[in-house]
């Protein structure tokens, strides 16, 4: 067996040029935007404050993870989309503090959904005067551990996510 040869000459004489070295990628985008982070963390306390209240609904009682998962995911948002601004973290803490609270309404109101036979919408929505009446009256010091927690989790989501 022979070893294959380069043919004999110039490969360049014929007039082709050596491929140029490939374009660079562009540079990431800039992801200081707290406009969009904002809306982001707003839009993750929503979506996760019906996910905690459908879990608590559920379950028929307050579960610490998925407080934690309230406050990470809405941190998570802000901080992935709104850069390292540092008005997110307290922001999504506070966003967070909002959704554990509208997921524990919305969680009682599936709970009563369930004893009067009514739409848990139209008790949110309607009665939302007796829920919080409701919320007040069956608050404990575990409530307020969660709200900790969910704060907590947002802060730390949003400097780690930037």
């Amino acid at each position: 067996m022979s070893q294959p040869v380069p043919p004999p000459g110039n490969p360049f004489a014929g007039g082709a040029a050596p491929e140029p070295y490939p374009v660079a990628p562009p540079p990431a985008p800039a992801r200081d935007n707290v406009a969009l982070g904002l809306v982001a963390a707003v839009v993750a306390a929503l979506v996760s404050a019906g996910v905690y209240g459908a879990v608590i609904g559920g379950v028929e009682r307050e579960i610490g993870w998925a407080a934690v998962g309230v406050g990470f995911l809405t941190g998570l948002a802000a901080g992935k989309l709104g850069g390292r601004n540092p008005v997110l973290p307290v922001a999504s803490a506070v966003l967070a503090l909002g959704a554990v609270y509208l997921g524990q309404l919305l969680g009682i109101a599936i709970l009563l959904s369930k004893e009067l036979n009514v739409s848990a919408t139209e008790l949110f929505f309607q009665e939302f005067g007796l829920l919080t009446e409701g919320w007040n009256a069956t608050k404990d010091p575990l409530t307020f551990l969660f709200f900790g927690i969910a704060a907590f989790a947002a802060f730390s989501g949003a400097k780690k996510a930037s």
